[in-house]
């Protein structure tokens, strides 16, 4: 039988979640697991291993097994990651639907997943949120408040692990996901274990995290970015996770000197909201506070810079995209900044040229990915799947690797503007955009042109005392006449996706809508 990690050496080799957490019990059961900083309530790792086994042993007797479909909707709740490692527990798949989404949506892609039970948080919507489904609803709360709320309070406790011999392989389904969106519906991926386990070694290797660490996670644990920086070395090494429902730019120095964080997630979104709006923190205001990652959008070089500086804090860029998990990303002991690090190390990687030909370093092309690491494919409408590992996928963003291996991306292939046969990034106007000091956040794309073909215009978010004028004098001294932006439209905010990228698309709608205005 062929291996299904493909041959590679792993740092840590594949253990089920039943093995994992009865090892982390055996080796520190009052060491606590996960940290709800919302809600208040924790779970040591004793416990932990326990109440997944009750969890597991539950599900069973509602008749759920290996490969069987469970949806979880719930916003970012201990009890959420609890019900998750007791599906996974069993072997069974965890379908995460990201609650923000347009219920019409959830509705549709649980048609599409055919699962055999749907748990709902007590919070949220049920009605719309599972409206015609056919499978069981059962709702949940607090597993520690005396609430009858239909899985916790009826919950039976104590249950002998020896009694849910059953575990999750490798190449088990292990999880099926939306891509972001919350207004168009999003793509359905799926996982198996493999991909998951390949994931988080690279996000250790990157990050070097170890069991001492204390981590902090606030995004959402349906994205892709959240389960496989913060949930899988989890599982993989066994720190304390902290986890909170969303950011908060009052709350989040106070979670890291209040909990000791070491590593906290980051998007280029929270990294903008720190710059913009200094917390008046330095590096020995959060001494153990090491690094943080920023993934899911590009981060410009003077950001970077400019973070670095201001916090002292140590910054990681990452790349991935959820079809294949991570990508590249920057080591804890190899960055560079303005890059997002080299290829990661379960990733097959190449640069392409128009001809589907490896590109020399420092020659523009396109990324494509392929390898275990790959997700098994995306979910269609008829419950069907259209495969992706084994096959090599264009990831449609643009990017030049130099000599030492670093990849740089440099735009989209959609977004290139094409202005009188000149190829212009919009990734290098934007960084010139926000390196002024009047910019907040800033954005360029291409708009048709009858002379050029496409001409280069910019949005851009102005701090108090910022004008149009000053930010375009300093294009023209920064940028070559080609790349000048011919007009900056000033906003009080960009369109994004949840994840923090910038919705170019959208820009160009708005720039169309305000050309038409008399």
């Amino acid at each position: 039988m062929s291996d299904p990690f493909g041959n590679q050496q792993l740092a840590i080799p594949f253990r089920s979640v039943a093995d994992i957490l009865a090892a982390y019990r055996a080796r520190d059961p009052g060491k606590m697991a996960i940290v709800d900083l919302d809600q208040g309530n924790e779970v040591t790792f004793g416990e932990l291993e326990q109440l997944v086994t009750d969890i597991a042993a539950d599900l069973k007797q509602r008749g759920i097994g290996k490969g069987d479909r469970v949806v979880l909707l719930s916003d970012e709740v201990l009890e959420k990651l609890l019900l998750w490692l007791g599906i996974w527990r069993i072997g069974a798949v965890c379908c995460p639907l990201n609650v923000e989404m347009n219920a019409v949506h959830v509705v549709s892609i649980t048609a599409s997943i055919k699962p055999k039970l749907i748990l709902v948080h007590e919070g949220l919507d049920g009605d719309a949120l599972t409206a015609g489904a056919t499978a069981p609803v059962v709702n949940f709360g607090r597993f520690d408040a005396q609430i009858r709320d239909g899985f916790f309070a009826a919950l039976r406790r104590g249950v002998d692990p020896a009694s849910v011999p059953e575990r999750n392989e490798p190449t088990d389904l292990s999880c099926i996901f939306c891509t972001s969106g919350t207004t168009d519906k999003p793509k359905v991926v799926v996982y198996d274990h493999v991909v998951y386990w390949l994931n988080g070694l690279d996000t250790i290797d990157c990050l070097g995290l170890t069991a001492g660490d204390r981590t902090l996670e606030y995004r959402s644990f349906g994205w892709n970015s959240a389960q496989v920086l913060s949930l899988m070395p989890f599982l993989q090494v066994g720190p304390t996770m902290h986890i909170a429902r969303r950011f908060s730019h009052s709350r989040f120095f106070d979670w890291v000197r209040n909990n000791k964080i070491t590593f906290a997630a980051g998007v280029p979104t929270v990294i903008n909201m720190l710059l913009n709006k200094p917390a008046g923190v330095t590096a020995n205001d959060v001494p153990t506070l090491r690094m943080m990652s920023c993934s899911s959008a590009p981060l410009s070089p003077e950001q970077w810079e400019r973070f670095e500086t201001m916090y002292g804090i140590v910054l990681l860029q990452m790349y991935g995209m959820s079809e294949v998990g991570w990508i590249c990303g920057n080591r804890h002991y190899k960055r560079r900044v303005g890059t997002v690090g080299p290829p990661m190390k379960h990733q097959e990687f190449a640069v392409l040229d128009g001809e589907g030909k490896p590109c020399p370093p420092g020659v523009e092309g396109e990324i494509a990915v392929s390898g275990p690491q790959s997700s098994i494919g995306i979910l269609r409408d008829d419950g069907s799947i259209d495969p992706v590992r084994g096959h090599r996928i264009k990831s449609g963003d643009l990017a030049v690797m130099d000599e030492d291996g670093f990849v740089r991306i440099t735009g989209r292939t959609k977004d290139l503007i094409i202005r009188g046969g000149v190829n212009i990034s919009p990734l290098e106007v934007d960084g010139v955009l926000l390196a002024h000091a009047a910019v907040a956040d800033a954005a360029a794309v291409g708009v048709p042109d009858p002379i050029y073909g496409e001409e280069v215009v910019a949005f851009a978010v102005l701090k108090p005392g910022g004008t149009a004028d000053a930010v375009l004098a300093h294009c023209e001294k920064a940028l070559p006449l080609p790349k000048r932006p011919k007009k900056l439209f000033v906003v009080d905010e960009l369109p994004k996706s949840d994840r923090g990228k910038v919705l170019r698309d959208k820009l160009r709608q708005r720039w169309s809508e305000l050309e038409k205005r008399p």
